[in-house]
């Protein structure tokens, strides 16, 4: 059933306005009540923001696409679980993205597979099934030793080794500075070495 538009007051506001955290705000507490044209608006409003979060986390388009998918799905089953003053709306929905996104790097910390015609296409010897399982058990203890690590470092190691991100690209998602994103590195890393040694 298509919501009454009195139900959105200045469904003609500019895109601006539409991004305000009021606006947001108001648009997600409409979308806990299922209002589909209220979640378009919100889509609208938001998906930009979104996209850039997720692309930064996993560097290609046509997967993050697909978890932006994922997220909006999330929000809209989530959002009455949002609260005016916890946090700002933004805030809220990029956390859900974020966490949707570091989801998807720790599901394939590779990279999403190839599909099999790019495989067919790729040239090279292919490796031995011994080379794979040891590759396979490897990657298992690499993934296990990086687990026991604390979760904000599991997530900016996935994303420095894994997505090559740069110092700086970690320290802006953290919000932390530069130095203490080396630092934390840098622990980590000693960390890991010495659980694969174990």
């Amino acid at each position: 059933m298509k919501p009454d538009s009195h139900q959105l007051p200045g469904n003609a506001i500019d895109a601006q306005s539409s991004q305000s955290p009021e606006r947001v705000a108001e648009l997600i507490h409409h979308v806990a009540q299922k209002d589909r044209q209220a979640f378009a608006l919100l889509y609208k409003a938001t998906a930009p923001k979104l996209l850039g979060t997720v692309l930064r986390i996993l560097r290609d388009r046509a997967w993050a696409d697909d978890v932006i998918q994922d997220t909006y799905l999330k929000i809209w089953q989530r959002a009455e679980q949002y609260q005016d003053g916890k946090s700002s709306p933004i805030t809220w929905l990029i956390s859900i993205a974020r966490n949707s996104a570091i989801d998807e790097l720790r599901k394939h910390p590779a990279g999403r597979t190839t599909n099999s015609d790019e495989l067919d296409e790729m040239p090279g010897r292919q490796s031995t099934a011994q080379e794979q399982l040891e590759d396979q058990r490897a990657a298992n203890k690499l993934n296990h030793c990086i687990d026991q690590l604390e979760k904000d470092r599991q997530d900016m190691v996935r994303l420095a080794y894994l997505n090559g991100w740069s110092r700086e690209d970690l320290a802006s998602q953290f919000e932390q500075p530069v130095n203490t994103v080396k630092t934390w590195l840098h622990r980590a890393l000693k960390q890991i070495k010495r659980c694969l040694e174990s």
